[in-house]
């Protein structure tokens, strides 16, 4: 049988794990939300009087070492949970995106309007952008 002592020690254990845990998760979600608003603020926003990346991309004028960035950037946002909204959108959305930048890197024809046509920010954020 068991002292009171050895209960109690058990319990803290129990106590001090499970609050860790939450921590841990807070800390992922944070993580999570900043790597997606790391990725828009880089590839998709840009000092005024300049053309983001992401600009630069749809009209053919970003380098291949942007465009190299711009495809890194969106496997970061395929992997992540949305911080709003039905996951399997933010995969579709996010991996049509990673697919069209991945043909503008390799030159294909026809990437730039592919491209386009995944950048639609309205719906990409009336759906998963918090509130």
């Amino acid at each position: 049988m068991k002292s009171s002592n050895q209960v109690m020690i058990a319990a803290c254990i129990a106590g001090v794990l499970a609050s860790g845990a939450a921590v841990w998760q807070l800390h992922a979600a944070d993580a999570n939300e900043d790597a997606i608003k790391e990725v828009m603020k880089t590839y998709h926003k840009a000092p005024k009087g300049t053309d983001p990346i992401c600009k630069k991309a749809m009209d053919g004028k970003a380098s291949p070492e942007e465009l190299k960035n711009l495809v890194a950037g969106y496997k970061v946002l395929v992997g992540a949970k949305p911080p709003k909204g039905d996951p399997a959108s933010w995969k579709d959305k996010t991996t049509k995106l990673l697919t069209a930048a991945k043909s503008l890197e390799q030159g294909e024809a026809g990437a730039a309007n592919k491209y386009k046509e995944a950048v639609n920010c309205k719906a990409c954020h009336s759906v998963h952008k918090p509130d």
